[in-house]
């Protein structure tokens, strides 16, 4: 129990909410290597190491993982949509969502879902527990066959709860662990109007809260900080690849310091280093000349859940308003920072 063990007091509180009574065959899971390895992964892809974010609090991508085989399990009590939900990111590299970017995949962010399987395959301790508990790996190697673990924006199942009720809480202050507790407690099983299980609110108000606090993080999800940040990074692993100093294998079995140290090694550091001290970035509608700069989308993660079976952009004017927000706000200005040029070199004259 090591992991449990060593997570921060406000994580664990957190995970009581989401499950008071978690599953101790759940433990055994936990704690295999194949698991343990994503506990140095950043669940926000990176941006904790920069200035830009406006939090510095480490949420890796096991906790959200275990967040989202908790609500699973809250709801459902089955061992096998659990499970589907725990290894739903076992495939996830060093930065998460960057290595998708560097994919050419920032509009999805799924390139790396299809490695799943082969991750778990591969894991002999996996693999045992599975055959003690009697389950097979078709059963829990995709949580899309699972509606409450995974569904189509813009439904709400247990990932997208998950990480909106964590990001709200450590990373955005949209909301307190009282306020999360609330909104937590309103939501049950529903049918929703393709006849499937879904997550919906009990509450309008509630559920207003939720759309709220989710379409205003959606917006920094894909502002001027994540656009810039995303890109940079994925570049720079690209970079690092082309000349030999990292291999895909590297983001898949070294923390993201060891990739950072390869970074701070090579000839990226100062740009590397400028990004981490940056406090803001610069916008132009025309591309700045000579100049390291990104123009690109990242996912629209956009909710509209259920309130008693019904959509809440169908029954709520201010909620329908905070969706419609969301979905018009569009970055499609170039984004950089002072003192990058077009190669990732510092500019001299800005030193």
């Amino acid at each position: 129990m090591a992991y449990l063990d060593n997570i921060p007091t406000s994580i664990k509180q957190y995970f009581t909410i989401l499950e008071p009574y978690p599953p101790k065959w759940l433990n055994d899971y936990i704690e295999t290597p194949a698991m343990l390895r994503s506990a140095s992964i950043s669940n926000n892809c990176g941006m904790v190491y920069t200035n830009l974010d406006p939090s510095n609090f480490f949420y890796s991508n096991l906790d959200h993982s275990v967040g989202v085989a908790l609500v699973i399990w809250h709801f459902t009590h089955d061992k096998k949509q659990t499970l589907s939900g725990l290894f739903h990111d076992i495939a996830t590299p060093a930065f998460k969502h960057c290595v998708d970017v560097m994919n050419d995949d920032g509009a999805r962010q799924e390139s790396l879902e299809k490695l799943t399987p082969a991750f778990i395959k591969n894991s002999p301790e996996i693999m045992s527990l599975l055959a003690r508990d009697h389950i097979n790996l078709e059963e829990v190697c995709d949580y899309h066959l699972y509606p409450i673990a995974d569904n189509d924006s813009p439904r709400l199942a247990s990932d997208r709860l998950e990480y909106s009720l964590s990001n709200a809480l450590f990373l955005y202050d949209k909301l307190t662990p009282d306020e999360v507790s609330e909104i937590y407690q309103d939501i049950e099983i529903q049918t929703n109007e393709d006849n499937l299980p879904e997550l919906g609110f009990k509450t309008k108000r509630l559920a207003r809260k939720f759309v709220k606090a989710t379409s205003e993080m959606s917006v920094i999800y894909r502002d001027e900080r994540p656009v810039y940040s995303m890109r940079l990074i994925a570049d720079i692993l690209k970079s690092l690849r082309e000349d030999d100093q990292l291999t895909i294998e590297d983001l898949y079995t070294l923390p993201e310091s060891a990739i950072i140290q390869k970074i701070e090694d090579s000839k990226y550091q100062p740009i590397f280093d400028r990004w981490r001290a940056a406090s803001n970035l610069k916008t132009s509608k025309e591309q700045p000349a000579n100049t390291y700069s990104v123009r690109q989308s990242l996912k629209v993660r956009h909710i509209d859940p259920l309130v008693n079976g019904q959509r809440i952009s169908k029954i709520c004017k201010i909620a329908n308003s905070y969706i419609a927000k969301n979905l018009a706000y569009a970055m499609n200005d170039y984004v950089y920072l002072e003192g990058v040029d077009q190669n990732l070199r510092p500019q001299e004259s800005v030193l």
